[in-house]
Parts: structure tokens; sequence; C-alpha cells
């Protein structure tokens, strides 16, 4: 997919935002799958409204030539202008925490050099990009030009489900894919424990779809 971007969208533009739409614009062809870079990303939140709530932590960890590389990863914590007491037995991210915080501008100036023009992978993706875009137009910037691939969406195209004939909806938990998919769950909860778990049950949920894995681009979105 090609991006044109006019003057405008970069016009009084921090600089960092400028060099991540050239990603998109100076894209020529399509990539193959073996060349494309996918990241695997998960927010920790305040809670669920995208307006109101805010992203305490980001985790990303890359994908290249489809195996996760581990010394290409991303975790940031955030500074707390919100604060949610009944989040914190989810996440554990207490307000005084000794976390090494950074302003959420920089943690989007951060996110986005990391993320660059990759393939976004999340599991229930559509929060975790509302959340980003929520931070990114708090800071007057624009929305996440990234293809997305939802390990959600994914995991109900397998024919393996052992949920498939209990259930009469299709919203499948992290927790869940992790137990059918045999993925360590030690680290839930954090969000770069999060995302390597992302990573590895998007492998994984490829390795049973009935598709080659040339095919994945046509589950981008």
């Amino acid at each position: 997919m090609n991006f044109w971007f006019s003057n405008k969208d970069k016009k009084n533009s921090p600089e960092f935002w400028v060099e991540y739409l050239n990603y998109f614009e100076n894209q020529t062809s399509k990539k193959k799958v073996e060349e494309t870079r996918f990241v695997a990303f998960d927010t920790e939140t305040t809670g669920f409204d995208y307006k109101n709530d805010r992203v305490l932590s980001i985790g990303a960890v890359a994908i290249q030539s489809m195996s996760i590389d581990v010394s290409d990863q991303l975790e940031l914590y955030l500074e707390q202008d919100v604060f949610n007491s009944e989040t914190v037995e989810i996440h554990g991210i207490r307000k005084n925490h000794e976390y090494i915080r950074v302003h959420e501008s920089d943690a989007i100036e951060m996110f986005l050099g990391f993320i660059q023009d990759a393939v976004l992978i999340a599991h229930h993706a559509d929060f975790d990009r509302r959340m980003i875009n929520s931070a990114l137009q708090r800071q007057g910037l624009g929305t996440l030009k990234n293809r997305f691939l939802d390990t959600g969406v994914l995991f109900r195209k397998t024919k393996h489900l052992i949920y498939s004939r209990e259930r009469k909806y299709n919203h499948y938990t992290l927790d869940e894919l992790c137990d059918d998919l045999k993925i360590s769950k030690s680290d839930r909860h954090t969000a770069a424990g999060d995302a390597f778990i992302t990573a590895l049950a998007f492998l994984k949920i490829i390795s049973k779809l009935k598709i080659k894995p040339t095919d994945v681009t046509s589950l981008l979105f």
C-alpha cells in the first residue's frame, strides 16, 4: 500500500513524525513476507476508555523472516497523570513504582521510531491501536499508518479450536490462546511479556492455518 502525505500533514510537525510518515511515502512495492518486519506489541493501560484512560506501559518485539528477534525489542513505562487503583491488580504498575518512566510524548516518539513501517501484531488489536492513536492525537499528531494483524482474528481462523462448539461468540482471551497453543503465561499482564506471548501465538497460529506464509499479507487490515 502506498501513502501520499501533503505538506499540510508535515508542516509544523515534529521531526520524528515527519520521519515516520516518510517510511510509508517512500514505499514503492510490496515486500515478500520473509522480507517483512512484523512487530508484536501490547499496551498496559489505566482502563478501557480511549479518551480518558492512559497508556502505562508499551512492550514490543520484532519478528523477521518469521522468527522472533529478541535483540530487537522495546519496553517503555510512561509517567502517570491518570491513576486507577482497580487496574493495578491486573498489570501491577503502581503510581510510586520505581520504574524509569518517560513522558507520553517521548514514549510516542520512541515507539514510532521502533515500529517504523512494520506490520503490527496485537491481540484484540483495535484496542491497542486506539490507545496509541489517542496518545498521538493528544500530541497534535495523526494516527498510526501501519497495517495490522489481530491474533484474536487469526485464532478464529484455525481449524483446531477446542472452543468452537462450546461458544456462540468469537471472543478469545490471550490466556485462552496460551492454553490452547501451549504457551507459558509466566509473563502475562506486563506489556513486554504480553508482546512476546503475542509474537509466539502469531507464529504458532500461522503454522496451523491452512494458508501459506506468503498469504499472510491477505489477512492485514
